[in-house]
């Protein structure tokens, strides 16, 4: 009993030390394509369903958002995710000529670090002498910038993943209103995306070790929202068009 009390807490600690950048990563660039996803497409179709009663202008339109949704936040993810590798790139290259050309304030400079941080002078200059024979760069870059060298961030992993998870998100709408009775349509489509948003907010709280509660309501009432006002904007506006 004992041995289970001790080793599944520290395992647990261990799991988020090892892999919280790629998890936040991934968790950002996911969550956010799969709520962008489901979101905005049920918007659109809402919005073109409460213009017409036809499935087809409907269906068009939610195949339209859906490509153009995902190719966007892939775009987007790209060009934000590649701007901080260079940054990141940028830094580590600073901080490696200053480490060839003026090696012992670096040094000072690192222990100044940990010794700011609670350490005594003794155990931090020991602490960056010890780093600095290990791997100075790798030292440097994660007291000063908080920045991994050997794990940056990767541009092609967040647009695919922001790709992939819109795709998935967007699909549901664009099913659920096409594929259910006319006289369903509506409410079938509202209470598929609410539930999605749901499970949506629910995983992403739980994989980011936060309360779940509050997520769920974000998502699904921002959801519902949505998909309440452009249907009403469809609804009046579709008639005069």
């Amino acid at each position: 009993m004992e041995i289970g009390t001790d080793e599944e807490p520290q395992h647990w600690h261990d799991d988020i030390g090892d892999d919280v950048g790629n998890r936040l990563n991934w968790l950002r660039a996911g969550v956010l394509g799969a709520n962008d996803g489901i979101v905005s497409t049920a918007g659109i179709v809402m919005g073109v369903a409460g213009a017409t009663s036809e499935r087809s202008p409907v269906l068009v339109a939610g195949i339209a958002g859906l490509v153009a949704g995902a190719l966007s936040m892939g775009a987007g993810e790209y060009v934000s995710v590649s701007t901080q590798r260079d940054s990141e790139q940028a830094m580590l290259a600073m901080e490696a000529q200053e480490l060839e050309r003026m090696p012992q304030t670096e040094l000072r400079e690192l222990a100044n670090i940990y010794e700011r941080k609670g350490l005594s002078h003794a155990l931090a200059r020991r602490v960056a002498e010890e780093l600095t024979e290990h791997d100075a760069l790798a030292a440097h870059a994660e007291a000063e910038f908080g920045i991994d060298k050997d794990n940056l961030t990767n541009p092609w992993h967040a647009a695919l993943a922001s790709m992939v998870s819109f795709t998935i998100g967007a699909l549901l709408p664009v099913l659920v209103i096409t594929l259910s009775p006319h006289a369903a349509r509506i409410w079938a489509t509202v209470a598929a995306v609410a539930i999605a948003l749901a499970i949506a907010g629910f995983l992403s709280a739980r994989l980011g070790y936060s309360p779940w509660g509050r997520a769920v309501l974000r998502n699904v009432g921002g959801g519902l929202v949505a998909m309440g006002i452009t249907y009403a904007v469809g609804a009046v506006i579709g008639p005069h068009v």
